[in-house]
């Protein structure tokens, strides 16, 4: 029912009221509390609900300036959908971190001279656990800082006993069902970190070094043949226990199962075929040392090779090492080369770039080795994420990432998922210790006290799973799982996974196919994927490169408002962006100036009744050009905005409802409504903008939330906050009032560009003759917007039926089809005009070309809409009539 409704609000702060001075910091945190008292973060009963699993930042400090753009795109999903009617549900959380975790409550150990051994287990396990409450605490506030509207009442931890007792229960599904098992195979090894790494933990790098070409001599040669080979590891040949040539190779072809003699070791070797052997590389024989090296390991598990293992897992030569024993990597490789030299077995060493393997987290260069360690099998997981991602269950936004999420997948190896920590989810397997028993069981219980065979004691696997395993398991695990929580049947799978794509592999991937093996289903249908924020120059954002900052540091001088919608038009799906504090400074500087338009909004809304509906102020129907094409162009960017929003083109937008409430509504509609003030039309401007305004805060509140709300809650609105306000319905377009005042618009900004290159004082008003072409009624109707906004006296603007000649002290102004000559005596510099209309006249032959192109091309004409192929004709009429315009004036001012 409509009718005139008193201004009620409900949050902090006295209604109607608004302070002179946009104030960012002094209004957010009011706000956010009251969102999160009156329960609106929490998924309301109902259907099927939007759910976001937000991703959970490491507990190993402070979250930069990369969480916060998760936070910023989250809350703009969460925040529309909400507004749209959808119960939404956005939990959120954190995550242990695994070595990372374990490595900064180290190195604080390390700044009071202390290791982790010192302390022992448990003790250790207890400092961590307080740096992990510590810093909770810490991130919580920040994403509250920056407006995170999650359910607070949800929050997890992936050491929480929830997720902890998941975490065992999906070990031994997976156990069970064959596919963990625990193997020695090829590892990467960090020596800092003392653990495992899986294979995307690993971070390769082009790196300058050193090839040594060795000689090996043949065993009972009498000729003193040799054969050699290149590595980049001299240190390694220590362990050699074969060289392998390919098959087919007819310069070995003779030796082929003869042997070597290993120089300094002394050891003797077999020559072996095998076809990994590339034989154009180098001089197609390769060391063979498979207890360092992953291709040599494989090679020698096909030939029954020995394994000698020369360096430790603290990276330093072993007793298999000779002389070498006890040196580090580096020093054993000095002394080597210096042996092998003395030796006569160097041939030659030359410069050389290749890969080089280093820890992700401590960028230690890791050590490949032979280690007893637990394994999933990943063939008979993937398939079915594969399959996901091809029939369209899964989908990518961009979707380039598909490509690269099924490359991955397809050439997925088994997860090497046990690490040598204290700091994790201790692995649930429990070894009997009494003898003759030796029984192994897997189970789900926290604790096991006997072993269940025999009841002789156990003691449980020392080591911890990689924190990615119980990530993985996140969408579920935090409704429940493994019981058959209404959580789960409600809220699983989520809609959408927002993530950076740096953790496509590391996350993304394992938490499809857990899902798919436990659940039955994908976690999610839609993978929204964030680039990395950089800085202004491009670098990336780190401590140690000092261009890095606390993004709360940030909101406390331009408020959450203004980063958030920074980060946001920034951005686009899947690609880097850059940020710099001018652009943060713009965000905030368009809050001010929308903080502005409302208050000038107020004074008319103050003393003007406004008719309402149950959604807000009902859409007015007004005469008024400038009304109806505010009204429109409003209704055509809430079309458009939706349109983007479900799109996952959140930027965009954002960019489009910045530039309706800047330009169109502020700088134009406020600008040209400013002639009826103190009229009796006042009411006519007060109804268009308690419509407009109402519907702009609501359209840009999922990107500016606390400015919004502040501002929603001093012009007339139905409800309690705009957060939980309907989403704006786009009405429809009036195209007769779009194409009349864009027209005015035009002419407007041409005449006031005429007037600034002919050096017209900016306040002085002028006489102008003004042809309005086809758009004349609308324009002849905003005669007094024209006049106010062009500076033009309104006694001396005349319109006239045809275009006006210009005398040579006048100026001439072409926008469209429409013509205003601008008689300005003694004014006006001859040459100076003459060169703007060059200008104009060399734009609108470059249009006609355009448009004349494009309606040549019989590709474009016969395939393109109809409308499209009419626009292309008007803007080539249009130009015409400019190009006519413009060379008639231009003859009579050179006469």
């Amino acid at each position: 029912m409509a009718g005139t409704v008193e201004r009620r609000g409900g949050a902090p702060g006295s209604v109607g009221e608004l302070a002179k001075a946009y104030d960012p910091v002094g209004i957010e945190r009011g706000f956010y509390d009251w969102w999160d008292a009156s329960g609106y973060f929490q998924a309301r009963d109902g259907e099927k609900a939007f759910v976001v699993v937000m991703p959970p930042p490491n507990v190993t400090g402070e979250l930069h300036i990369g969480h916060a753009l998760f936070v910023a795109v989250e809350d703009a999903m969460v925040r529309w959908h909400r507004m749209r009617g959808e119960p939404t549900l956005w939990t959120p959380g954190a995550d242990h971190a695994g070595i990372a975790g374990q490595w900064v409550v180290e190195r604080e150990l390390a700044a009071e001279g202390l290791t982790r051994h010192d302390l022992g287990r448990e003790a250790f396990l207890a400092r961590v656990w307080d740096w992990m409450d510590r810093y909770r605490g810490r991130i919580r506030e920040q994403m509250k800082v920056l407006g995170a509207s999650c359910d607070w009442s949800r929050f997890a931890f992936t050491m929480d006993p929830g997720p902890a007792r998941a975490v065992r229960h999906a070990f031994k599904h997976l156990y069970d069902r064959g596919l963990i098992y625990r193997g020695e195979r090829m590892i990467s090894w960090c020596p800092r970190c003392r653990t495992a790494l899986s294979d995307l933990e690993v971070a390769y790098r082009d790196e300058a070094s050193m090839l040594w070409h060795l000689a090996y001599p043949v065993e009972g040669s009498e000729t003193g043949e040799t054969v050699v080979v290149a590595t980049t590891r001299p240190e390694t040949m220590l362990g050699d226990t074969a060289v392998a040539v390919f098959p087919g190779d007819e310069r070995y072809a003779h030796l082929i199962g003869k042997r070597l003699s290993l120089p300094i070791m002394g050891r003797s070797i077999p020559i072996v075929a095998d076809e990994a052997v590339d034989p154009a590389f180098g001089s197609g024989a390769v060391k063979v040392t498979p207890a360092h090296d992953p291709n040599d390991f494989e090679i020698g598990r096909r030939h029954g090779l020995e394994s000698i293992i020369v360096i430790g897992f603290d990276a330093t030569m072993t007793g298999e090492a000779g002389r070498f024993t006890g040196m580090s990597t580096a020093e054993a490789r000095r002394e080597v080369v210096a042996e092998l030299s003395r030796l006569g077995a160097l041939v030659r060493e030359e410069p050389h770039t290749h890969s080089v393997g280093r820890c992700s987290r401590c960028d230690t260069v890791i050590e490949p080795l032979v280690s007893p360690q637990w394994w999933v099998t990943m063939a008979p997981l993937a398939a079915p994420a594969v399959e996901a991602a091809k029939d369209g269950r899964l989908t990518f936004v961009p979707d380039r990432f598909r490509g690269v999420y099924l490359n991955w997948m397809e050439n997925i190896r088994d997860w090497c998922i046990s690490r040598q920590l204290w700091w994790g989810h201790r692995i649930p397997v429990w070894t009997c210790q009494a003898d003759g028993c030796g029984e192994v069981t897997v189970s789900v219980e926290e604790r096991l006290d006997a072993c269940p065979v025999c009841g002789g004691p156990v003691e449980q696997d020392p080591d911890v799973l990689d924190t990615w395993f119980s990530s993985g398991l996140w969408p579920f695990s935090t409704l429940g799982w493994p019981d058959e929580t209404e959580d789960l049947a409600r809220f699983y799978p989520s809609s959408v996974m927002e993530t950076g794509y740096d953790i496509l592999f590391f996350w993304v991937a394992r938490m499809v196919f857990f899902g798919l093996e436990i659940m039955g289903e994908v976690p999610f249908h839609t993978v929204y994927l964030h680039g990395t924020v950089r800085d202004a120059e491009g670098a990336r954002m780190s401590k140690t490169k000092g261009n890095s900052e606390d993004p709360t540091e940030i909101t406390a001088r331009y408020g959450s408002d203004a980063l958030r919608f920074t980060l946001l038009t920034q951005a686009s799906p899947g690609n880097d962006m850059r940020l710099s504090e001018q652009r943060v400074e713009s965000a905030r500087n368009f809050a001010n100036k929308l903080w502005n338009a409302i208050r000038f909004s107020k004074r008319w809304l103050e003393t003007n009744p406004v008719r309402m509906g149950m959604d807000g102020p009902l859409r007015p129907e007004p005469t008024a050009l400038a009304d109806r094409w505010v009204i429109s162009r409003c209704d055509a960017v809430t079309a458009e905005v939706t349109s983007l929003m479900g799109q996952h083109l959140y930027g965009e937008a954002a960019r489009q409802i910045q530039d309706f409430v800047w330009s169109e509504l502020c700088d134009w509609y406020i600008e040209a409504a400013k002639v009826r003030q103190g009229t009796d039309r006042e009411g006519e401007v007060a109804t268009t903008l308690a419509y407009v305004v109402e519907r702009s805060l609501r359209l840009l509140h999922p990107f500016m939330p606390f400015v919004t709300e502040s501002l929603w809650q001093v012009v007339p609105h139905a409800g309690e906050s705009v957060m939980i306000a309907p989403w704006p319905e786009a009405g429809a377009r009036d195209e007769a009032a779009e194409a009349g005042f864009g027209a005015l618009i035009e002419l407007v900004r041409g005449i006031r560009n005429a007037r600034a290159e002919a050096g017209v004082e900016p306040g002085r008003r002028i006489a102008a003759d003004v042809y309005g072409g086809q758009d004349a009624a609308g324009i002849e109707a905003a005669r007094a917007e024209l006049a106010s906004l062009a500076r033009i006296d309104p006694a001396a603007l005349r319109f006239v039926p045809e275009r006006p000649r210009a005398g040579p002290d006048a100026l001439t102004v072409v926008a469209g089809d429409a013509v205003a000559t601008l008689p300005l005596m003694g004014m006006i510099d001859v040459a100076v005009e003459t060169e703007r209309l060059d200008r104009e006249l060399e734009e609108a032959r470059a249009e006609r070309g355009r448009a004349t192109a494009q309606l040549s091309n019989e590709a474009f004409t016969g395939r393109a809409p109809a409308n499209v192929v009419d626009v292309q004709r008007r803007r080539l009429a249009t130009a015409e009539e400019r190009i006519t315009v413009l060379e008639g004036r231009l003859a009579a001012l050179r006469g």
